[in-house]
């Protein structure tokens, strides 16, 4: 019996891995893809207040209407990556940048908002932002998961190189 109950916890946990990520993936992706959406639909000219912004060095020199197309297709391209988990390391490397960006310009001088409070009179404070980085940082570290174009490709890659003759078997 205790077997069986073994058996039947096992083939459950198998059939549920990457479904974590899989939710996490998608939520990160709709946040960024509505986000960048917004900013490509509002056209290649910065708004004034995104045109007051102080940006990091690295990216001040752009000027604000780059800055802006540049994140709001960052955020569409490297969304949709994640949401298909394509490239989705590198994805989500990419939107932890902008998100650094977004708090460094925007959000942290708003405050840490709590959950009844996120959108202040000011903006949106920098703990939503925070929350989706760390999300970025999850997949960044744990890979988009069994459910996954990079999975998908990974596993076309292994089965292609045991089809090749000659190869060398390492597993059983």
């Amino acid at each position: 019996m205790n077997s069986s109950l073994t058996s039947i916890a096992s083939s459950a946990r198998e059939r549920a891995d990457g479904l974590g990520l899989l939710a996490l993936r998608l939520f990160v992706a709709q946040e960024f893809f509505q986000a960048g959406l917004m900013k490509v639909s509002a056209g290649l000219t910065a708004p004034e207040w995104f045109a007051g912004l102080d940006f990091p060095p690295m990216l001040a020199w752009l000027g604000p209407d780059l800055n802006w197309v540049a994140a709001g297709l960052g955020e569409v391209v490297l969304g949709a990556a994640i949401g298909l988990g394509l490239l989705s390391r590198l994805a989500a490397l990419g939107l932890m940048f902008i998100t650094w960006v977004a708090v460094y310009t925007v959000h942290f001088d708003l405050g840490w908002a709590g959950w009844n409070q996120i959108e202040t009179e000011g903006g949106l404070g920098f703990k939503v932002p925070l929350m989706l980085g760390l999300m970025c940082l999850a997949i960044l570290t744990q890979g988009a998961g069994r459910f996954s174009v990079d999975a998908w490709l990974c596993g076309r890659q292994v089965r292609r190189h045991h089809d090749t003759p000659g190869a060398i078997q390492t597993h059983p």
